[in-house]
């Protein structure tokens, strides 16, 4: 009797002058198999009407020891059916041309029965744009069963090295997905990513801008102008995400009357549930004061986004219009540091994102005593801080106190926007009466 085949013995399993067949003790009919070339395969052995049989069930290390044994024993089940597991094999497989496993087509596949039906559209674009940029150009000839664990770590270290690593954990988490996802539509056996770790380690952001920055940023904004300066505007004042407000749609604006709201439906709302936002008058003021960009005639039936330059899509390249804004933060800092006298060449503007602005105003809030089950409510959040009946949300929960909210940090930004520009200068006792003019 052979002796079970382990995760070690199996990497250690040695190519020689010819193929050989090494027999797993831990279950009969299962065979690991060791080409000349050095290729591993596994395939397992048993009796249909009297008749020797073999079926293969794939390649090492795509399939591991432990997926080969499930495989093999799913097999050797249909036997004692009756079954004959190659013939079924070889059957299913003649349903499925050939082509249609290449990567390519699988991911329009695994994009169209899994990623639309169940994601929003800010992650379905997202997955859509990996797809695109990094796993078909890479894999465009190669057929699924045919990748390998050492595939997707080169993979992986390649976009590392490149200085993304944080794009490393999502490309590893997507493919995670997508052969999870395959092999319960029995495309593969197994997937070669189960025992791969995310490259990198990422760490939790907390950064909060400070009064200054929100000044600077709002200045900024203004000298940006349509689309991204209200755009930035807006994901300050109301606390939303990025996507929820670069997408949003006039339609959604219920401006008129006495209960002014942006009514975020759940298609595009994080956590599927219909979001209300109460406008503050800034925020109000804002929305009235953006143009309103129409589809064409063709294109009537497309929404009309707030944010927009095309009038068929909602505003994107958001990279570059940061890098702009930033520009223009730091021109604005450095004018104000020359006007005080202070040398321009030393200001500096620390990095900042997007959602820094929705962490901000969430912190914003909390120091002007909003309860956090308010601030809550204000950013669609459901922590479990709130349980039983009150857990219940319609379009009035917490309407009056987010509308308070909203409200008070809007008029925080605006008191920080419209202040006088402070000086740096402090005044001691030791402070000189030439220096205390000069401050």
């Amino acid at each position: 009797m052979p002796a079970p085949l382990t995760v070690k013995s199996v990497e250690a399993a040695k190519a020689e002058s010819s193929r050989k067949e090494i027999a797993d003790g831990g279950l009969q009919g299962l065979y690991l198999i060791v080409q000349p070339s050095g290729l591993k395969s596994w395939a397992v052995r048993y009796r249909h009407a009297g008749k020797p049989r073999k079926m293969t069930i794939g390649g090492y290390p795509a399939i591991g020891l432990a997926d080969a044994r499930k495989e093999a024993q799913k097999a050797l089940r249909m036997v004692t059916e009756g079954r004959d597991p190659a013939t079924e094999k070889t059957e299913r497989e003649k349903e499925r041309p050939a082509h249609m496993d290449l990567m390519p087509a699988v991911l329009d596949e695994f994009v169209t029965r899994y990623v639309e039906v169940k994601n929003r559209q800010s992650y379905i674009d997202e997955t859509k744009r990996i797809i695109e940029a990094d796993l078909k150009p890479r894999w465009k000839q190669k057929l699924i069963k045919t990748v390998t664990k050492r595939d997707i770590l080169n993979l992986l270290d390649e976009i590392v090295d490149r200085g993304a690593p944080t794009m490393a954990n999502r490309v590893r988490a997507l493919l995670s997905k997508f052969f999870a996802w395959a092999v319960e539509r029995d495309i593969v056996a197994a997937s070669p990513v189960v025992s791969i770790k995310a490259p990198s380690e990422e760490k939790s952001r907390d950064r909060i801008l400070t009064d200054e920055e929100i000044r600077l940023i709002w200045l900024a904004a203004e000298n940006l102008g349509y689309p991204f300066g209200p755009m930035v505007k807006l994901l300050l004042l109301t606390g939303q995400r990025r996507s929820e407000v670069a997408g949003a749609q006039w339609v959604e604006m219920e401006i008129e009357g006495n209960d002014q709201l942006w009514v975020i439906p759940p298609e595009r709302s994080k956590n599927r549930k219909e979001h209300f936002v109460p406008l503050a008058s800034l925020a109000l003021e804002l929305v009235h004061a953006l143009p309103r960009i129409k589809p064409s005639e063709d294109d009537k039936a497309k929404p009309i986004f707030l944010f927009t330059t095309s009038g068929k899509t909602p505003v994107s390249g958001f990279s570059k219009a940061k890098a702009l804004l930033d520009k223009e933060m730091l021109s604005i800092a450095q004018r104000e540091a020359t006007k005080r006298g202070n040398d321009p060449e030393g200001v500096e503007v620390d990095a900042w994102t997007f959602h820094d602005l929705r962490r901000t105003a969430a912190s914003g809030m909390a120091r002007l005593n909003v309860p956090v089950h308010v601030v809550e409510a204000v950013l669609n959040h459901r922590s479990g801080s709130i349980k039983g009946v009150a857990a219940v949300y319609n379009r009035y929960d917490y309407a009056d106190e987010k509308r308070v909210a909203l409200s008070g940090w809007a008029a925080h930004v605006a008191s920080l926007v419209n202040a006088k520009e402070e000086t740096t200068c402090r005044i001691s006792p030791e402070t000189s009466k030439g220096d205390e003019k000069r401050c």
